[in-house]
C-alpha cells in the first residue's frame, strides 16, 4: 500500500510540474529577427496521449553565423580594391539591411596590408572603402548613412608578415555606428 501512494504521489507531481510554464519577456532588439521553431521535448497528459510542443527561438542575424549580416569584413586581393563575388554577397545583405532600415548607419573603415607606403595603402584603403559604398549605395542604402575612411595600414588585425596575415588585413570593415 505505501509504495502505491508514493507512485501515486510521483506521478501527480509529475504532472502538475510538466503543465506550470513560466513566461518570460523577450528583450527588444533594433535589428530584423529570424523566427526558427525548435520541437520541444513531448509531454504527457492525464489521458495518456503526448503533447508536441514547439518553442520560437528569436535569432538576431548580426550573431548568427549562417546569415551574411554577420560577417562584417569585405577582404581584397593584392594591391585590388574591386570585391569579389563571394564577398559580394556580404555588401549585398548589408545593403538590403540598410534600405530596409533607414536609421542605420554605417562607417566603412578601409585597409591595407604592411607592404607599400603610408601614403600608398592610405589611398589603397580609401579605395577599398569607396568601393564597398558604391555598391551599398547600388544595392539600396541611403549615401548620407555611410562613412567612408581609410586607416592604410594602421590597424592591422593581425601582426605576422605573411600572406595569412597580409590576407586578413586587406580588408574593409563595416561598422555600423547606429542600427
Amino acid at each position: 500500500m505505501n509504495n502505491s501512494k508514493l507512485l501515486l504521489t510521483c506521478i501527480s507531481l509529475a504532472v502538475l510540474a510538466s503543465c506550470s510554464s513560466t513566461k518570460t519577456t523577450p528583450t527588444p532588439s533594433p535589428a530584423p529577427q529570424a523566427a526558427v521553431e525548435t520541437p520541444v521535448q513531448p509531454k504527457a497528459d492525464l489521458s495518456g496521449k503526448a503533447q508536441t510542443a514547439v518553442a520560437k527561438v528569436v535569432i538576431n542575424p548580426f550573431d548568427d553565423p549562417s546569415s551574411p549580416l554577420s560577417k562584417k569584413s569585405v577582404f581584397f586581393e593584392f594591391d585590388k580594391f574591386t570585391i569579389t563575388q563571394a564577398d559580394g554577397v556580404i555588401v549585398t545583405a548589408h545593403a538590403k539591411y540598410m534600405a530596409g532600415n533607414k536609421a542605420a548607419k554605417v562607417r566603412l573603415e578601409g585597409n591595407a596590408d604592411e607592404r607599400g607606403g603610408r601614403e600608398y595603402n592610405l589611398s589603397l584603403g580609401q579605395k577599398r572603402a569607396d568601393a564597398v559604398k558604391q555598391a551599398l549605395e547600388l544595392t539600396g542604402a541611403s549615401v548620407a548613412n555611410i562613412e567612408a575612411v581609410s586607416f592604410g595600414k594602421e590597424k592591422p588585425v593581425d601582426y605576422s608578415h605573411n600572406e595569412d596575415a597580409w590576407a586578413k588585413n586587406r580588408r574593409v570593415d563595416i561598422k555600423y555606428t547606429a542600427k
